[in-house]
């Protein structure tokens, strides 16, 4: 799939000279330094899967009151933000595909326009993906450890805040590094982000398996259930485990890309790991795909209302 401008310089680093490139290259030349062709169908798949999901949870999140609170919202702007991948993919391989086949001939300097308008789209996505599952790990910290003062905590105009301040500030970070993409310090502090949401919502998760932890082995020790305080500590450190774990395979390789991008450019090792570029934009829609099963689907009110949505029962 042909990546988008920025997109496509990231998998080519520009900080190297091109002799230096080649010479990497041609050090490079094992099968598995060949990357994979990934075809634009599973793009178009997987891109259409999302959209789908991440549309039924607004749609159930907007249709029932009883979703009506900052939890949800934020739940709700995480998939507007996933669906934003998702439009974004779609937009860009219907129109390389039409392209490729000659059904759809644009001018050069129009195609550059689209690839500044869907890069700006990607990245806006990629930040406020991250910053709403922060956001979201957050506000379930303080549900758990403040509970009696949740209301007045997070209220609905703080709420309110919270998410215009994301989208305000994706959309500023996004421009910023579609104009100066060739800039390290940019790349960064993209990568800086993302550690910091990374330790961020482990600490958090950890935090809040500690206690509910602590709170069953309270309850295990006076009632005299060791097996049902094993069974559900071993269900709680799964579930922390798959949290953590796919937001790590999601997005840990793209942005060890960038690291590599701004470590090692003409490395030989990093050369073959560039030419897998298209794959880890899989795995980044592949999380879009797999945030609403996380994130969403655990609640037995939206299962509800997302059954009504599907069979149209306004």
């Amino acid at each position: 799939m042909s990546t988008l401008a920025p997109l496509r310089l990231l998998r080519e680093p520009w900080n190297a000279s091109e002799g230096n490139q080649s010479n990497a290259t041609a050090g490079a030349t094992s099968a598995w330094c060949q990357g994979l062709n990934i075809p634009n169908e599973l793009f178009l798949t997987l891109g259409l899967v999302s959209l789908v999901e991440n549309l039924l949870v607004v749609a159930a999140i907007l249709k029932n009151r009883n979703l009506h609170s900052p939890t949800y919202y934020f739940i709700c702007c995480l998939a507007v933000s996933d669906m934003l991948v998702s439009v974004s993919n779609l937009v860009e391989t219907l129109f390389m595909l039409l392209m490729e086949h000659g059904v759809l001939v644009i001018h050069a300097s129009i195609v550059r326009h689209m690839d500044n308008v869907i890069d700006m789209l990607i990245c806006s996505s990629i930040v406020s993906s991250l910053s709403f599952l922060g956001v979201i790990a957050v506000d379930r910290y303080i549900t758990i450890f403040y509970a009696l003062r949740y209301h007045s905590i997070m209220t609905l105009q703080r709420a309110v805040v919270t998410m215009a301040s994301v989208w305000l500030a994706s959309t500023i970070s996004s421009t910023i590094f579609i104009t100066y993409y060739r800039n390290n310090a940019i790349l960064l502090c993209l990568i800086g982000f993302f550690l910091f949401m990374l330790v961020l919502m482990l600490v958090l998760y950890i935090h809040m398996f500690a206690l509910a932890r602590h709170h069953l082995c309270s309850i295990s020790s006076q009632q005299k259930q060791p097996t049902i305080y094993r069974s559900s500590s071993l269900k709680g450190a799964i579930t922390l485990t798959i949290l953590l774990g796919v937001f790590f395979i999601c997005w840990g390789p793209f942005f060890f890309h960038l690291i590599l991008i701004v470590t090692c450019p003409t490395n030989p090792f990093c050369t073959c790991f560039f030419s897998y570029f298209n794959l880890f934009l899989i795995l980044i829609i592949c999380n879009s795909v797999v945030d609403p099963l996380i994130y969403v689907f655990r609640s037995q009110e939206l299962r509800r209302t997302l059954r009504e949505v599907v069979l149209c029962s306004w």
